[in-house]
């Protein structure tokens, strides 16, 4: 199968620093289920044209889980030849810089609108040239469509299933890609791989900016989700919500309770814009989330080019599974696995793996520990990892009365062990402080009640010159 993108905007070459892949050389590259292969049929200074050619390996075909009815259906299929699912996962592997918005090199060229033709030699499309023109013209493309004919020397076979695509227009290179990647399984309306609540969280950060406003979005959520209702229902609520920029703090509110007493004032957002203030104001390039759970901030500093290193550790197994899906570290350059890292362990127990980084992040993390395991925290993460910069957030015990459902007091989560006052939290802060050679500045995140104070309390601790010698 193989897929072109060509641009006009000179100097043309310059495509391929938005590639991530150099013109005058040929580049392979090995995937779970074939190689992908990248060259330049042209390049010069007018015109330049990046090719993505995929073989997919029929033997691991034949190995893969069946799926399909039809007996010969690992002998007999057109998953090697044609536009599928396949492609989608070759172009976040190859391509993930570039479908992520991020150029090293030339960023104002990511974020500029270029003129860029897309062809596709063979795409299958259940719905015809009606949806692939529905699918497509809505997003702002001039579409060619050419279907391709069971056997040219006999045209009384007549026309097959498939077809050649050409899309022109002017936009971003990641917009083009991200379009690509959701609407090819759309058309073809299947995947080689397990859809399950990851998926949605992929969808919804792929289809930001234009999904919830193009008129197939029931036809494209549902195709894309492999029409599973529960995961088609939960998508589509979040779009008709207008969660889309946070897709992933309502889909932890359904499954935790302290993030559905906080989902109307978008505080697990709130917090992960506040820590990632914070970072960029201390200047932190390397980062460690402690407790990173499901990898929410995670994901958040990864987008953002000013962290060159990041690391995400936690106690949970299966956390940490979750995390790596929702980094989508299985389909990612090689140059983001480097600059990513998970690991196990517990905050508790001092690691030389915590060593080296710039900031330490514990976000909403204290509060699940019995209270007399907090002096080992502060000897672990304070006294052994002695990062420059430590971010601690927790909630204020006195806010919790604005909740519906705590209004007689009570904790927002069963395993929370404890939630402070806000000055329990100043006096914990400020003797960590005193003892660990750290300077606390405590803050709020979220909206600051006159009576109350706000729903989170923040406190930046900023190691000493003296301490850190």
């Amino acid at each position: 199968m193989l897929l072109t993108i060509t641009t006009t905007r000179r100097p043309a070459t310059d495509l391929g620093y938005l590639l991530g892949k150099n013109p005058a050389r040929l580049q392979s590259f090995d995937l779970s289920f074939g190689r992908a292969h990248v060259f330049y049929p042209e390049a010069d200074d007018a015109r330049c044209t990046a090719a993505l050619a995929l073989e997919v390996d029929p033997v691991g075909l034949v190995r893969r889980p069946k799926g399909d009815d039809f007996a010969l259906a690992e002998y007999t299929n057109d998953r090697p030849y044609v536009a599928s699912s396949f492609l989608c996962v070759a172009i976040g592997r190859v391509f993930g810089a570039a479908l992520g918005g991020r150029s090293r090199e030339r960023q104002e060229l990511a974020d500029a609108a270029l003129p860029l033709v897309a062809e596709l030699s063979a795409l299958p499309a259940r719905g015809g040239e009606r949806l692939l023109r529905g699918l497509f013209e809505p997003l702002g493309y001039a579409v060619e469509v050419e279907r391709i004919a069971l056997a040219d020397d006999l045209p009384e076979w007549g026309p097959s299933a498939y077809y050649s695509l050409r899309l022109r227009g002017e936009l971003r290179l990641s917009a083009l890609l991200r379009h690509l990647t959701v609407l090819i399984p759309v058309l073809d309306d299947d995947k080689h791989y397990w859809v399950g609540d990851d998926e949605v969280d992929k969808l919804l950060d792929r289809g930001a900016g234009w999904l919830d406003e193009h008129p197939l979005r029931e036809v494209i959520v549902q195709r894309y989700l492999r029409h599973q209702r529960s995961l088609t229902r939960a998508a589509l609520e979040r779009l008709s919500e207008g969660e889309v920029a946070d897709a992933d703090a309502l889909d932890e509110a359904q499954r935790r309770p302290e993030e559905a007493l906080e989902a109307r004032i978008s505080l697990d957002e709130a917090r992960r814009i506040a820590v990632i203030d914070a970072l960029h104001r201390v200047g932190a390039r390397a980062v460690v989330d402690v407790g990173c759970g499901e990898g929410k901030l995670l994901r958040a500093l990864l987008r953002d080019r000013a962290f060159a290193k990041i690391a995400g550790m936690d106690v949970s197994h299966r956390a940490l599974e979750r995390a790596r899906d929702r980094l989508h570290l299985d389909d990612a350059s090689d140059a983001t696995r480097r600059r990513v890292g998970l690991f196990q362990g517990s905050i508790t127990y001092r690691d030389d793996r915590l060593r080296g980084f710039d900031a330490a992040c514990a976000v909403e993390v204290i509060e699940h520990l019995e209270p007399e395991r907090l002096g080992a925290l502060e000897s672990c993460l304070f006294g052994h990892a002695r990062p420059h910069t430590v971010i601690v957030t927790t909630p204020n015990r006195e806010h919790n009365v604005r909740f519906p459902g705590l209004a007689g007091g009570g904790l927002r989560h069963g395993d929370h062990r404890f939630e402070w006052t806000r000055e329990e939290f100043a006096r914990w802060a400020r003797e960590v402080g005193e003892r660990q050679g750290y300077a606390p500045v405590l803050s709020g995140i979220g909206e600051d009640d006159p009576e109350v104070g706000p729903p989170t309390q923040m406190a930046i601790f900023t190691l000493g010159e003296e301490a850190g010698r």
